[in-house]
């Protein structure tokens, strides 16, 4: 399922060494009130999710901060840019 490779990958690229894919939510904000990542976490992120699934990123865009927001809005972004 693309959203558990979507966990692993966050785990993984930003060692996120006591959390499982089960403590994310599909749904769950990943920035501040949710799982708690930082601008320095979403750059490392962008560039895993850029290298693992090939995805264009416009940094400046308010869409991208808008993709970041859950698990699931990643899901979908990277579904998207898959399928146009």
């Amino acid at each position: 399922m693309l959203e558990d490779k979507i966990k692993q990958l966050i785990i993984d690229s930003l060692e996120l060494e006591d959390i499982t894919i089960e403590d994310i939510a599909d749904d769950e904000p990943l920035f501040n009130e949710g799982l708690g990542l930082d601008s320095i976490d979403a750059l490392e992120l962008g560039m895993a999710l850029k290298k693992e699934f090939n995805l264009k990123l416009d940094k400046d865009k308010e869409d991208t901060k808008n993709h970041f927001y859950s698990v699931k809005t990643i899901a979908d972004f990277i579904r998207t840019q898959q399928n146009g």
